[in-house]
């Protein structure tokens, strides 16, 4: 295959690689308990069976009054009402008020039947046992939750698609709702080829390197919420890869190759990604530094990305191609947003029109503010990237950032 018959933009590469994915990437689910779903995609909206608060609270510790009862109240020109009893934590109210009469509360407490409002304890003074002066006025409604006023009974409460946070647990699990269906977690497959690459526990010999990608990209796949399969170290012979990324090709939902970063093994790789199926290679080559030899492929359904073989290009591309992808096969909808946070360049920094450069910064607080320290490094080196928090995108068109510049850090 003819190398970099054409570099894509990044954004246009990723357009045509989203574009191919059929509709149906993801369609298996399962259920589990709600508290262990933290990080997946809901399969299935769920609507609340109940509401929730099921019943009126205080929000604060006082005392529930009739609003009316409290109005023109003022420190100088209090207003006494009789304290008729106190509704205990975890009780049911089983006072009703009436007329110039006052309840204790407390801060999730049922507020009992008459009461349209709680006063702040600071806001009251105790008079006797059975009354109490009230130093402000309260407005109907205030320092109350109604029934229902969070979730109302039937409603849908998560749509499907959504990713499970620590707060959709809270809510589920706050709605009784102790078991879900989400979409199952994918199988990646994570291949490193290359002669030079030997085992991390192995002792590299001259000319040999320990195997970074496969435990990197494994992390990276782990973090997204699908599941790494490791086949191993590939050599750079045709024979050997066509057969591991065959067996990982049936066997995953998607295929990670690392390639070497020869230009006889990036064809290779591609020769190889092409014979596993249609339509084959739809990206091979993209105006990227670093991450220039990427490769992006739907065969038979599994998408399948060639990824270069120096460290910090292989993380680079994966968080550009590999995430988006996986969001698809983990079932979630709607955008990703980033975490990103705005900071000042501390140096000039060149850069190479007709590509995207993304360079690794390092993050320091200044007295005038936040600023992003560019960390300097080949892409070979993956200790440029244990350095930096994160990557601040040069666009093509640029020849460089300026020194003071603010510029969008993309976070690891």
């Amino acid at each position: 295959m003819p190398e970099f018959l054409k570099l894509l933009p990044p954004a246009a590469a990723l357009q045509r690689f989203l574009q191919a994915l059929p509709d149906d990437l993801q369609t298996q689910s399962e259920r589990v308990k709600t508290q262990d779903a933290l990080g997946r995609a809901l399969a299935e909206a769920v609507t609340a069976p109940s509401p929730l608060p099921p019943f009126r609270r205080s929000t604060v510790d006082g005392y529930a009054v009739r609003a009316e009862d409290t109005f023109g109240a003022s420190a100088s020109q209090p207003a006494y009402l009789k304290r008729i009893g106190e509704v205990q934590m975890g009780r049911a109210a089983d006072l009703a008020l009436r007329a110039g009469e006052a309840v204790t509360v407390h801060t999730g407490g049922m507020i009992p039947d008459g009461a349209d409002a709680v006063v702040m304890l600071e806001d009251t003074q105790s008079v006797a046992q059975d009354e109490v002066e009230l130093l402000k006025a309260a407005a109907a409604g205030q320092n109350v939750l109604l029934a229902g006023e969070d979730v109302k009974a039937g409603e849908v409460v998560i749509g499907a698609g959504s990713l499970l946070r620590a707060q959709e647990i809270g809510g589920l699990l706050a709605l009784g709702v102790t078991e879900i269906r989400v979409a199952m977690q994918p199988r990646v497959a994570i291949l490193s080829t290359g002669d030079e690459v030997v085992p991390p526990e192995a002792e590299p010999e001259a000319g040999q390197v320990r195997d970074v990608n496969s435990y990197t990209l494994s992390a990276l796949v782990e973090r997204a919420g699908a599941i790494p399969i490791r086949y191993g170290i590939i050599p750079d012979e045709l024979d050997a890869l066509r057969a591991a990324a065959r067996k990982a090709h049936a066997e995953s939902e998607m295929v990670l190759i690392a390639a070497g970063s020869s230009v006889s093994a990036r064809d290779i790789t591609a020769d190889v990604i092409q014979e596993l199926g249609p339509p084959g290679v739809l990206v091979h080559g993209v105006a990227l530094r670093p991450g220039k030899p990427t490769i992006l492929a739907l065969c038979g359904g599994v998408p399948v990305v060639g990824l270069p073989g120096n460290p910090v290009s292989a993380m680079v591309v994966a968080g550009l191609f590999v995430t988006p992808v996986l969001r698809r096969l983990l079932g979630l909808r709607g955008p990703a947003w980033p975490a990103t946070l705005t900071a000042t360049l501390a140096a000039n920094v060149a850069s190479v029109t007709g590509r995207e450069d993304y360079l690794p910064v390092r993050l320091e607080m200044s007295p005038e503010g936040l600023l992003a320290q560019p960390v300097y490094g080949r892409s070979n080196l993956i200790f440029t990237l244990v350095r930096a928090d994160g990557l601040v995108r040069i666009p093509a068109e640029a020849t460089g950032l300026e020194k003071g510049e603010r510029v969008e850090v993309r976070l690891f």
